[in-house]
Formats: C-alpha cells, sequence, structure tokens
C-alpha cells in the first residue's frame, strides 16, 4: 500500500521560501550581483521562487541560471548551464536544489563553478535529509528532515498549491 505525508504545504514552503531569501540577502549584503544557479528541474523551480523574492526585499542584481546534471551518472556528461554564463570572475554563486539527499547533485552542481574564479559559492535547498555521502551541506535550508534511506522526499513545484510529501 502506497502513503505518503505532507511535511509542507503550500504556505509553509512559501514561508521557507521567503525565509530562505531573507537569510541570502543578509549574507551577500556586501554584493552587487549574485548569480543563481538551479539544478534541473526542481531546484531550478525553486531558485526561480528564491529569485523573485530577493527581487522584492534587495537592491541585488539577481541572474537566474539552470544546471542540467546526469543525476543518475553525474561524470557520464559535463554539466550544463543555461544560459552560458558569459562573466564568473569574482562573482557570487548560489547553487540551489530542492531536497539535499546523499550530496551528489549538490556537489556536481558546485564543481561546475570550481573551474572558474568565483568570489564565493552558497549552496541552498528547501529540504536537508542529512544523508550524506559527499562533503556538501546546505548554507541554507528550509527544513532539516530526519528520514529514513528507505523513505522518499518528493517537492511538487510545478504547480500551485505546492507541497513537499514523504513516502
Amino acid at each position: 500500500m502506497y502513503s505518503h505525508t505532507e511535511v509542507l504545504n503550500h504556505r509553509q514552503i512559501e514561508h521557507k521560501i521567503q525565509r530562505i531569501a531573507w537569510q541570502i540577502y543578509e549574507s551577500h549584503q556586501a554584493e552587487n550581483e549574485i548569480l543563481l544557479a538551479g539544478i534541473a528541474s526542481k531546484g531550478f523551480l525553486l531558485a526561480e521562487e528564491i529569485k523573485k523574492v530577493l527581487e522584492q526585499i534587495s537592491p541585488l542584481q539577481i541572474n537566474l541560471y539552470k544546471i542540467t546534471i546526469n543525476k543518475k551518472n553525474p561524470l557520464a556528461t559535463k554539466p550544463t548551464i543555461e544560459p552560458p554564463i558569459k562573466e564568473l570572475n569574482d562573482k557570487a554563486v548560489l547553487v540551489i536544489d530542492d531536497v539535499l539527499n546523499t550530496g551528489s547533485t549538490l556537489i556536481y552542481g558546485v564543481k561546475y563553478f570550481l573551474e572558474s574564479p568565483v568570489k564565493r559559492i552558497t549552496t541552498a535547498v528547501l529540504v536537508d535529509r542529512n544523508h550524506k555521502n559527499f562533503p556538501v551541506k546546505a548554507d541554507f535550508k528550509g527544513l532539516s528532515l530526519s528520514t529514513s534511506m528507505m523513505e522518499h522526499v518528493e517537492v511538487f513545484m510545478e504547480k500551485e498549491p505546492y507541497s513537499v510529501v514523504v513516502s
């Protein structure tokens, strides 16, 4: 029998996004510009929502990019980013994903930017599951969630109402 438990509803997700955006702004006040790099597909949806809030609350220039990574085999192909970034020198980069589970996807997203002389790289996730296999952490997170490895966390942000469920 399939069962799932909603751990965040639409209102709660909106609140988490607001809080994450304020934390990002507080942490990046010395910057003029932030590059938000959302990992396709749900990390990018979260990045879009964070961008909307940041544009309302801060004077920062926010540039949004989508990173596509082969999540099953990240070393098989190099991640791609759209639109292409012309200049990364001395930029603040924020890599965003929906769920931080083992850390594999997030670390390969961060790796993309380590090949350039960026000023700073931070990470944000909506849900941190605390099952890391890689030395990566979320600098900004909406919810820390203790789950078993057998459970699955899914974020639904393609259309409203948004939700996060555990099954």
